[in-house]
């Protein structure tokens, strides 16, 4: 959408690059923080952000120089030849796959170190079909601007929404609906789901105008802001460590949790209000900022 109708030059193409920097350097920054307790030598390099970063600068990249018609064909280039590779690079267990195996051989211990197998959920090869899932958002919005009656746009997301979904799941018994290995079944199966809310959210907020949008809008606003706060906060809780009465230390997290939630709800209970109140603090500061309009760009 930030892009649309903007012509290729180097000063865009400078732009496009700082953001994706700076979306790496936050996610390295998050995983890092608060660097005195990093273990160098297996510190994890790839991340969510970092992800991003990386997946939004070849999308950027190919709505500014190609059609419509050859970012299909690149699409679908991308996930046949992500397919063909890792059924010819080996199994697709956790300790064989092609997409751990390059991590690997190329990040070495700077991985996640709870992932199974070797590798990465976000690791190098497996952001090749990432990179189609975010164009294939760039085709949502390509449809969302322009200038077909709003019926026909909802009536477009739910068919296409149908379809991808549907072929996700005949897809995946040859290769499996996988979030680690961001798999061709899970790019067309989520791109489906995501068309379906899509559409959804196309129904309520823009042709009805419903008014409980307002708590969505504001953290879109300031999304970067919201994730980057929320990640450094839950990590805060647990650095921060005070003594219980038996002098152990434990964690500022725990020790919440344990006085205020665990006491007077049935566990899952406990654990989802906990997240809800995550989700209601940030809500509240995203809330007060876009009141004041600051907003964290990138």
């Amino acid at each position: 959408l930030s892009l649309a109708g903007r012509e290729p030059s180097r000063e865009l193409h400078l732009r496009i690059l700082r953001r994706a920097a700076i979306l790496f350097g936050l996610g390295l920054l998050l995983a890092w923080a608060p660097f005195y307790t990093v273990v160098w030598e297996r510190a994890r390099i790839p991340g969510v952000l970092q992800r991003i970063g990386v997946v939004y600068l070849f999308a950027a990249l190919a709505y500014l120089h190609l059609r419509w018609r050859a970012r299909l064909a690149l699409s679908i280039s991308l996930l046949a030849g992500y397919w063909v590779a890792m059924k010819l690079g080996g199994d697709l267990s956790p300790q064989d796959n092609l997409a751990f195996r390059v991590d690997h051989a190329i990040l070495g211990a700077h991985t996640w170190r709870y992932a199974p197998g070797p590798g990465d959920p976000e690791g190098i090869l497996s952001t090749v079909p990432a990179v189609v899932s975010a164009l294939a958002g760039i085709f949502a919005g390509e449809w969302l601007r322009s200038t077909r009656s709003t019926t026909r746009k909802l009536v477009g997301f739910l068919v296409a929404g149908s379809l991808a979904s549907g072929i996700g799941l005949l897809l995946h018994p040859h290769f499996p609906i996988n979030k680690n290995l961001w798999s061709p079944s899970y790019v067309v199966f989520t791109t489906g789901i995501a068309l379906l809310c899509l559409a959804l959210c196309h129904e309520l907020f823009d042709r009805r105008g419903a008014a409980w949008a307002k708590p969505f809008e504001v953290f879109g606003k300031n999304s970067i802001l919201a994730f980057v706060g929320s990640g450094a906060l839950a990590k805060a809780l647990l650095l921060i460590k005070l003594d219980d009465p038996g002098g152990t230390p434990v964690s500022l997290q725990k020790i919440l949790y344990s006085s205020f939630y665990a006491p007077y709800l049935p566990d899952y209970l406990a654990s989802l209000t906990w997240a809800l109140s995550h989700v209601l603090l940030w809500l509240a500061v995203v809330w007060w900022l876009d009141r004041r309009r600051i907003y964290l760009k990138t």
